[in-house]
């Protein structure tokens, strides 16, 4: 199977000199729904920037779908959705949030178009696309997020906290979103349910590397692992 991610012997160091990760090595293969889970502070951001190219590893590779990532150097196979929405959208309207990057992808302005309204219609977000970002509710502009970022066709899609500023119903709307999705998914979370129903692998982070890597139930239904990382066991795994 075509492997999507992969990261090896990956060492990164904050600006103060001090270890986040040491020797960290991981594989995903194409079509993966993975969590990422960990205590704050673990490096599930760092690593997601350090994937998308926004920082870069003192030693290492990190390789999506077999070409080398590069700091600073955009990478089209990789989708970053921030934890908060207000962070990723800035225009006057949905639509030109949407449109920036396939704008920025220089195609033709057929393509823009066509590209903005599958965005739109996958997201379910059509019906906002002249509304102002800062006017939706928190489901609404996580959404619209998510929209900006799959009009560019990423294969491999980041999400770090997606679930953190919604309701219930936007939650369960998210969760459904991620249950078709067709991209290799790898999602940072605290919120254990929604990665137990997400996602059938599951990866731990903690103390500079990966401690556990296994079937999503296995990893968090141990107790004692969890525990240990500052993590609880879902509920619906007791």
């Amino acid at each position: 199977m075509t492997v999507a991610l992969s990261i090896q012997n990956l060492q990164f160091d904050y600006a103060q000199g001090l270890p986040l990760f040491r020797d960290l090595s991981l594989t995903l293969k194409a079509g993966e729904k993975v969590g990422l889970v960990g205590p704050n502070g673990a490096g599930k951001t760092s690593l997601f920037l350090l994937i998308s190219g926004v920082l870069a590893p003192r030693r290492g590779t990190i390789e999506v779908f077999g070409q080398s990532v590069r700091r600073g150097r955009f990478q089209p196979a990789v989708g970053l959705v921030f934890q908060n929405p207000d962070d990723q959208l800035f225009c006057p309207t949905v639509r030109e949030d949407v449109a920036f990057g396939a704008d920025n992808l220089g195609l033709s302005d057929a393509e823009v178009r066509d590209r903005v309204d599958r965005a739109l219609q996958m997201t379910g977000t059509e019906h906002l696309a002249d509304r102002a970002p800062h006017q939706l509710s928190g489901g609404e502009k996580c959404m619209a997020a998510i929209a900006s970022v799959l009009v560019m066709h990423p294969r491999l899609m980041l999400y770090d906290e997606p679930t953190a500023h919604l309701d219930l119903a936007a939650r369960r709307q998210l969760i459904e979103f991620f249950h078709h999705a067709s991209q290799t998914l790898l999602i940072s979370s605290h919120d254990l349910e929604m990665i137990v129903e997400v996602c059938d692998r599951t990866l731990l982070l903690n103390h500079q590397r990966i401690l556990a890597d296994g079937p999503t139930k296995t990893i968090l239904a141990n107790a004692e692992l969890l525990t240990a990382n500052r993590l609880e066991v879902p509920h619906s795994l007791r």
